[in-house]
């Protein structure tokens, strides 16, 4: 980062300040992912009955609101150095470039080593992608200027490289945001899974006040009413839910009530 702010001032390239911008945010990002699996490792407590997994889904979305943040810097900053091209120094922008870049993949290979569906990792995998990116860009960039000395490559990469950039960091954020407001997970169907269990248990009268949400994305939780006849076992039918649950939704942890009759909540 420090080669990457020297060198784009001395040069005058966006884009070496524009990585270097990636690589500050990169630092407190993979801090704060860190520091997020640490503190989920922590047990539930009376104050917090799930503990502290959703740590890592608010580390995630504020991972990716900086991104967002950082990538309309860039626009703005890629804007006006095409209204008024400045000078660039086409080889020090490229040594710097190189450099970043080798830093950034060998970021990018450990963190791809990790658990795609978790968001936290994700999140934190997102600003060194876009650290990559931005690094490569440089390259390409400090190349054309090498051959060519047209600088209004430097803006447009920047800009190029910030709507990859944006397109990531925006996933993360609707995806992390729609867990910390208890939505549904995307791979649940409420009216399917209440379909489901009354065609595969012949016990069930009805099925209602199902909601479901997520811990984490690996964690799904749910809630639901089940309304049983009056010959049924119930906690055989219990059993029978739960396995369905777990075995076609993989949801591993579930509140089932069971009823005999009208639903009390009604």
């Amino acid at each position: 980062m420090g080669a990457e702010v020297a060198g784009g001032l001395i040069s005058g390239s966006l884009a070496l300040l524009a990585d270097a911008a990636h690589m500050l945010t990169d630092a407190a990002a993979l801090a704060l992912a860190w520091v997020a699996f640490r503190i989920a490792r922590r047990p539930a407590d009376p104050k917090r009955s799930y503990g502290y997994h959703r740590g890592q889904v608010l580390a995630a979305f504020t991972n990716g609101a900086v991104l967002i943040a950082i990538v309309f810097w860039i626009f703005v900053e890629a804007v006006q150095r095409l209204r008024d091209p400045q000078p660039v120094e086409g080889g020090l922008m490229l040594g710097v470039a190189v450099i970043g870049l080798l830093v950034n993949l060998a970021a990018f290979a450990i963190l791809h080593g990790g658990d795609r569906r978790n968001l936290n990792l994700r999140g934190a995998a997102a600003h060194v992608l876009g650290d990559l990116l931005g690094s490569a860009a440089a390259i390409v960039g400090a190349l054309v200027i090498l051959w060519t000395g047209w600088t209004p490559i430097d803006p447009i990469l920047s800009l190029l490289v910030g709507l990859l950039v944006l397109r990531s960091a925006w996933l993360i954020v609707r995806e992390s945001a729609h867990i910390l407001l208890e939505g549904t997970p995307a791979e649940i169907d409420p009216q399917g899974l209440r379909a489901m269990l009354l065609a595969d248990i012949p016990e069930l009268e009805d099925v209602h006040h199902i909601h479901a949400w997520s811990l984490t994305p690996e964690r799904p939780l749910l809630t639901l009413h089940a309304q049983v006849g009056e010959s049924a076992d119930p906690q055989a039918t219990l059993l029978r839910i739960k396995q369905v649950l777990s075995q076609r939704f993989g949801i591993d942890h579930s509140t089932v009530q069971i009823e005999r009759g009208p639903c009390g909540d009604d």
